[in-house]
């Protein structure tokens, strides 16, 4: 009965590092496939805060709240049962939906490019939302950050699918929901921290001591730079992952010229500089590069988003949205 005993808890034990072990890797694949959405990341915590200018300030956080949740559900609730139905029917679209979000990312980052270039005015949307109650105010805001929120949390979900898509089914999901989750912590806590800086940084400036004084000043003064830059960092990311998207997308599809390209390009800075930096320009060579194929394809995507896309878009909308004549 003893030894019974043993062998039970022996193979307990068995099990218990076995679970550990892909707890353990799904955490790394989690940890990977996060990683390779910075540039999403990183673009999302610079954007969001917009949704909240012009609104009390006592409602910011409530409003960050929303659009987290609503964040949540776009992941959890529908995009990763999609994801997972995806890789179950027709993992052979995996690439080329990747490669489809990698173009937008690109196009994205192609109109920051030119936001920089040519200055944007005020759009007729800006008009419409000055005639709004604050309460519709909020609540169109809110709807349209979660609309902004499911295109770049569909991206984060397609990226991290690619990263896990020989993996079981029972990984995929348990690295969706982490990455997902994880993602959705991070972007709208950092939002949280940027929106209410201002309101801290002014709470400290009122203060008697002069050290806590110049402090809250500095952080008043610094913020609106920290979000730009923020941005800045932004769109080169999203340009950067949106280029290597493609560059990797047209490998795995057995276009091996560019990848092939990159790599060649990567190498030969390398051997030119000292051994310590060699690995950090290889790389900032390949960034480079993807980076710039980026604007490039987001320069020929932006007219067919524009006059074939959007337009075919709004005809189906309007089709299907179209009320009975009564």
């Amino acid at each position: 009965m003893t030894s019974g005993w043993i062998a039970l808890l022996d193979d307990l034990s068995a099990l218990t590092k076995v679970a550990a072990a892909s707890l353990d890797d799904a955490g790394a694949q989690a940890a990977k496939a996060g990683s390779k959405a910075a540039g999403i990341v990183i673009d999302d915590a610079a954007v969001t805060p917009r949704y909240v200018v012009g609104l009390a300030a006592e409602r910011e956080l409530a409003i960050i709240a929303k659009i987290a949740i609503g964040s949540l559900k776009n992941k959890l609730l529908i995009l990763l049962p999609g994801a997972l139905l995806l890789s179950a029917l027709a993992p052979w679209a995996i690439t080329p939906l990747l490669m489809a979000g990698g173009a937008f990312l690109c196009l994205e980052g192609f109109h920051k490019v030119m936001d920089l270039i040519r200055p944007h005015h005020e759009s007729p949307e800006a008009t419409v939302m000055a005639v709004l109650t604050a309460e519709e105010l909020e609540k169109e805001r809110v709807s349209s950050a979660i609309r902004t929120d499911f295109i770049l949390s569909a991206e984060i979900m397609a990226i991290t699918l690619a990263s896990v898509a020989t993996s079981p089914t029972w990984m995929q999901a348990l690295v969706l929901g982490v990455v997902g989750a994880a993602m959705t912590l991070l972007v709208y806590g950092v939002v949280a921290v940027i929106v209410k800086a201002d309101d801290v940084g002014l709470a400290l400036s009122r203060s008697p001591r002069s050290p806590v004084s110049a402090l809250g000043r500095g952080i008043v003064l610094g913020m609106p730079v920290v979000l730009k830059l923020l941005s800045f960092v932004g769109m080169l990311a999203m340009l950067w992952v949106g280029g290597g998207i493609l560059i990797h997308g047209l490998h795995a599809l057995g276009a091996h010229g560019p990848e092939e390209m990159v790599h060649h390009a990567s190498e030969t800075v390398a051997h030119v500089v000292p051994a310590a930096l060699q690995s950090f320009l290889a790389w900032l060579t390949g960034a480079f590069i993807a980076g710039v194929l980026g604007v490039l394809i987001g320069a020929l995507v932006d007219p067919l988003a524009n006059y074939v896309l959007i337009p075919v878009f709004k005809a189906v909308k309007g089709m299907f949205g179209k009320k009975p004549a009564a």
